[in-house]
């Protein structure tokens, strides 16, 4: 590993990716910590301590709302857009052949994301400032409609801050921007964690505490497991017959397909939709309705009971992993391309039915993945239900967003020091 690093080091553009990138993360952290006027620090402090889904949310936004900074929504609203036009491709005949056109349709499809993310902002930061104005904890000092309207677009322009940031990351080709983003915000706040957890230690708890670094253990080996195991598709190119009589081909070569092509987001799909129904229906809690009151604390409490939650999940995390794997994979792709260039899989007709082959064997492998996926995602909250503690739910999720970020990052910094290896010669 070390090695790599040092590779890595030494490559001028790779090296100047990382201080980029280095900068990028400073920035954000130095933005986390601007607070907004208005804003009793404490008693948000304590508002959150006391409410689990609005503590993930924390998490989600990289420790952003804790403080109320300026990027209090993080990357949140720019993920859901992302999340509803490639549900859209997925629907809409027109979106996914645009989709399908490479490049060009990818980057009018992005646009429309960013543009799409705007209004979801506004929304979500007008429907965040509502419930800590709703509170018990008297969050707000200050609620005339004039400072409300200025909270909502400095908390608008912080998310489209981060966006272009995040974008600005991807475009150095060392890991994606918005996951780094995310990443960043987690390791940030793990000095806290561990001070909170120095503070809470007791002797007679040594068992429970155990088990939670082994929960830890095995999380952290779960997720460099499927993300690094992968079926290899025997792959023969015939024997051609070019000027002078040369042969070429006939070389056997082979596909592989990782067991999780998806990486962390579906993990990250997953706890987005988790956490939208309970913010919307923290929302509405007061509602002079009282029929919409009820259905909202019912929503609340139904997704505070660990086994709705834990099932919801762990069926979101695998859904997503199917869902993702069938954007990024297009085994149609695949065999033209082979037949193109006079490959086959050996038993298997070119054309359609090699198409089929590798559909029928990217869904045996994600059954695999996905469950061993979500089933690591849920694991920290069986553990959590053993020891009692609201801290490990958290954690757990925050070990496998960070562990899956590095190891994408890790893999695309290895295919820069690949490529400049080739230049090289």
């Amino acid at each position: 590993m070390w090695d790599k690093l040092r590779a890595a080091w030494n490559i001028k553009e790779v090296r100047n990716a990382f201080l980029f990138v280095m900068g990028v993360m400073v920035i954000f952290r130095a933005a986390a910590h601007i607070p907004l006027p208005g804003v009793n620090l404490q008693a948000l402090k304590n508002f959150f301590e006391a409410n689990q889904i609005l503590g993930l949310l924390n998490l989600f936004s990289g420790g952003t709302i804790s403080t109320f900074s300026v990027v209090a929504l993080g990357v949140a609203p720019y993920i859901t857009s992302s999340i509803i036009f490639q549900l859209m491709t997925m629907i809409f005949p027109s979106l996914e052949a645009m989709q399908k056109e490479g490049e060009a349709g990818q980057k009018r499809i992005n646009q429309w994301s960013r543009l799409l993310t705007v209004p979801l902002a506004i929304l979500q930061s007008f429907a965040l400032i509502s419930v800590l104005r709703s509170s018990q904890f008297q969050i707000l000092t200050r609620t005339d409609t004039l400072h409300i309207i200025t909270l909502i677009f400095t908390v608008t322009a912080g998310t489209i801050f981060l966006m272009w940031l995040g974008e600005l990351i991807s475009e150095k080709k060392i890991g994606n921007g918005i996951s780094l983003l995310i990443f960043a915000g987690i390791v940030a706040s793990l000095p806290q964690q561990v001070s909170r957890l120095w503070v809470t230690f007791d002797q007679s708890q040594i068992f429970v505490w155990g088990l939670y670094g082994l929960i830890a253990v095995l999380t952290v080996l779960g997720v460099v497991f499927v993300t690094e195991a992968q079926r290899n598709i025997p792959v023969q190119y015939a024997r051609q017959v070019r000027g002078a009589g040369v042969l070429s081909g006939g070389v056997a070569s082979s596909l592989p397909l990782r067991v999780n092509m998806a990486g962390v987001i579906p993990i990250i799909f997953a706890i987005s939709l988790l956490l939208f129904p309970s913010v919307v229906a923290q929302f509405f809690v007061s509602a002079r309705t009282a029929w919409l009151a009820d259905v909202a604390r019912w929503v609340i409490t139904t997704l505070q009971n660990q086994i709705i939650y834990g099932a919801l999940y762990f069926l979101l995390v695998f859904a997503f992993t199917y869902f993702y794997t069938a954007i990024v994979f297009h085994p149609d792709k695949i065999a033209e391309n082979l037949q193109k260039q006079g490959g086959f899989i050996p038993g298997i007709r070119p054309g359609k039915p090699t198409a089929e082959y590798l559909n029928a064997v990217i869904n045996r492998i994600n059954l695999f993945g996905a469950t061993f996926l979500g089933a690591i995602a849920v694991l920290p909250l069986l553990a959590q239900g053993a020891g009692g503690s609201r801290l490990l739910a958290i954690g757990g999720t925050s070990l496998l967003i960070v562990v899956s970020v590095v190891i994408e990052s890790v893999k695309q910094v290895e295919s820069q020091i690949t490529m400049h290896q080739y230049d090289a010669y």
